[in-house]
């Protein structure tokens, strides 16, 4: 990967920024269903309404507004508008055919305008995080309370999904594929089982990036883990780094990132949300608040790469790589050793 050595590089010298929502800023489009399908799917079968990845073929501008307007508030890596760009995701939308365009369009964004910002300023690069999403379907927990032993997806069909998924953000210029938001573990070992296939067939090394998901105040994912054994779960790879994302506000994950931290040699990141959602599902808590929170992560020494999930502006971002630049990056112990 040609920008590995600049992210290695980055990544010893400073905490980098993640980008925040996508999906919150586009709902400030107030795109309706004409919009989602643009002139080429104009006569599509089927509502489209809300498939957010589709905007990448349909409104690129928008995403690209998007990208910009974090690369500006401060980011140093993007991710691409492809949570739910797989085959499994796309059949709610009976799209399953453009699964590999929608990454590959959806990647080339991303990529255009981070080489834009790294050209202007050239000693602060900008990297390209392919957005790999937990799909909709469970691979370790049966849909059916009847019948506890149904599952709705198998593992090798996770894998070929993902494979496809994976090798067009590649294809379209990502630096990083980011395995996120999981809330179960076999998914993201089907996800990561794919990518080492790639690896293998390319002759390549892919910095991977691994953030769980912990669901509530149990401490656990959805399929029943706690930090530490996610952690274990996922370690047989050799990641870029491994870290928690979404449901959860910052205040609420820092013992998590503390069981990451000190048990990992990996790099560790987080994302959190702007707090927890409020009765009308919107997220309250202001950029200064949220940056407040995080800068225990920094004073700790927790983390290497930090950003914003549900409820996230430019704004949220800006006030987090304005604290984080006064602290150094999480040191990795080489010696550390998981635990069990």
């Amino acid at each position: 990967m040609k920008n590995s050595a600049q992210l290695y590089k980055a990544l010893s010298q400073r905490i980098l920024v993640l980008d925040g929502a996508m999906g919150t800023m586009l709902q400030r489009y107030k795109f309706e269903e004409e919009d989602y399908r643009g002139e080429r799917f104009k006569d599509w079968e089927h509502p489209v309404k809300g498939n957010n990845d589709l905007l990448s073929l349909t409104q690129p501008h928008a995403i690209e507004e998007v990208h910009r307007k974090y690369l500006d508030a401060g980011a140093d890596i993007l991710e691409t508008n492809t949570f739910s760009g797989t085959t499994i995701a796309m059949a709610d939308y009976h799209m399953e055919e453009l699964v590999y365009e929608l990454n590959y369009e959806s990647a080339k964004i991303a990529r255009k305008v981070c080489d834009e910002f790294t050209a202007k300023n050239p000693d602060k690069p900008r990297f390209v995080a392919g957005s790999i999403g937990p799909t909709n379907r469970t691979a370790s927990l049966s849909p059916d309370v009847n019948d506890p032993g149904y599952r709705a997806i198998t593992f090798d069909e996770l894998r070929i999904a993902y494979k496809q998924q994976s090798e067009a953000l590649l294809d379209g210029g990502s630096d990083i594929l980011l395995v996120e938001t999981i809330f179960d573990t076999l998914n993201a070992k089907a996800a990561l089982f794919a990518i080492d296939e790639i690896q293998e067939e390319r002759g390549i090394e892919i910095p991977i990036m691994v953030s769980g998901t912990i669901t509530d105040a149990s401490g656990r994912t959805l399929s029943g883990q706690t930090a530490e054994a996610f952690l274990i779960s996922v370690s047989h790879l050799n990641l870029l780094s491994v870290g928690f994302n979404c449901a959860l506000g910052a205040n609420q994950l820092t013992p998590y990132l503390e069981t990451l931290a000190h048990n990992s040699d990996f790099y560790v990141s987080a994302y959190p949300n702007a707090g927890l959602p409020n009765a009308f599902g919107k997220y309250d808590e202001t950029p200064e608040f949220m940056a407040e929170q995080i800068k225990e992560y920094a004073e700790k020494g927790l983390i290497n790469i930090i950003g914003g999930c549900c409820g996230t502006t430019p704004e949220h971002i800006k006030a987090i790589a304005d604290l984080v630049d006064k602290y150094e990056p999480r040191k990795i112990n080489k010696y550390n050793n998981v635990s069990i």
